[in-house]
């Protein structure tokens, strides 16, 4: 019976001292995801935008809130992927304008590294779309490096260069630019004279136009975004090239709310990988250790007794 007590002491103890690393390289990635029933609401404010009423079939200019609601699509997801539905609207409260922009854009991604993945019905405003580069989420551990980011104005993906580290509420992030030149997304017809073209009578076609810059803040260990700043300029454009009108000019910023609940979630996450990667893994390993030295000294006694 000693010697199988030594043997079961040493056998568990080496088990435990093989799983340490186990659970600091592999499990923390595995088990911190982006959850596939997501479900949340972002709020943004754009001060002083422009924009082109079609209720007006003019240019206003107002303070705008954003809000932007996320749904995960549970039936979609599996072990490598999550499929989000986003929905985004836009309202004018200076001028009492509701609902002036209204948009939707469907996501699928890897839930651990965050990279697009095409696969059920991705989509921009119900049309196909192709994603490419981050969806949302950011890899764990992020580099100071350059990423590509999927924009959904433009439809395309575009670097996202490092630029700086920052706090944001007392919390370590890295700073990302993206800058989108300009880009074409659709062609539609409008009366030549809301566009100021004297001499031309009836309906003219007319490209909108999208450049922009957005900044991320991303938490690195995680890959959470913690907060996020848009500047986008639209315009509308004859055949010609001559621009037209302004179709959206503003700087959309996170409110302080949306921040905090978004720092708060890169903690916590940041905390458990914390726990995955280090905690858990040490006392494993002291454990393990621990057993096999019992188990050492179990052995070394019994044939001394004896």
């Amino acid at each position: 019976m000693g010697r199988i007590s030594t043997l079961v002491l040493i056998g568990f103890g080496a088990f435990f001292i093989a799983l340490a690393p186990l659970v600091k390289f592999w499990a923390a990635e595995k088990i911190i995801s982006a959850p596939a029933n997501q479900f949340g609401i972002s709020r943004l404010e754009a001060k002083q935008a422009q924009y082109f009423s079609l209720q007006d079939l003019k240019v206003l200019t107002g303070d705008l809130d954003i809000i932007v609601t996320t749904r995960g699509d549970v039936k979609e997801a599996n072990s490598d992927r999550v499929v989000w539905d986003e929905a985004t609207v836009v309202n004018d409260v200076t001028n009492s304008r509701p609902q002036i922009d209204l948009s939707e854009r469907r996501s699928a991604f890897n839930r651990y590294t965050g990279v697009a993945v095409n696969c059920c019905g991705s989509s921009v405003d119900k049309a196909p779309v192709q994603l490419e580069g981050q969806i949302y989420k950011w890899p764990f551990d992020v580099e100071k490096k350059t990423y590509k980011v999927f924009n959904a104005q433009a439809q395309k993906a575009f670097d996202a260069t490092f630029v700086r580290e920052d706090k944001v509420d007392g919390l370590p992030v890295y700073v990302f630019e993206q800058a989108v030149p300009p880009t074409k997304t659709e062609t539609r017809t409008a009366p030549a004279n809301v566009l100021g073209m004297t001499g031309t009578t009836g309906d003219v076609q007319v490209d909108r136009w999208y450049d922009g810059k957005t900044t991320f803040w991303i938490e690195p260990v995680t890959g959470s975004p913690v907060k996020q700043e848009v500047q986008r300029h639209e315009v509308l454009k004859t055949q010609d090239g001559v621009e037209r009108s302004a179709a959206f000019i503003g700087t959309a910023v996170m409110t302080d709310e949306t921040v905090d609940g978004l720092v708060k979630n890169a903690q916590e996450g940041k905390s458990q990988i914390n726990l995955l990667r280090n905690i858990i893994p040490l006392v494993v390993l002291i454990v393990g250790v621990a057993l096999v030295l019992a188990g050492v000294v179990l052995g070394r006694r019994r044939p001394a007794a004896a």
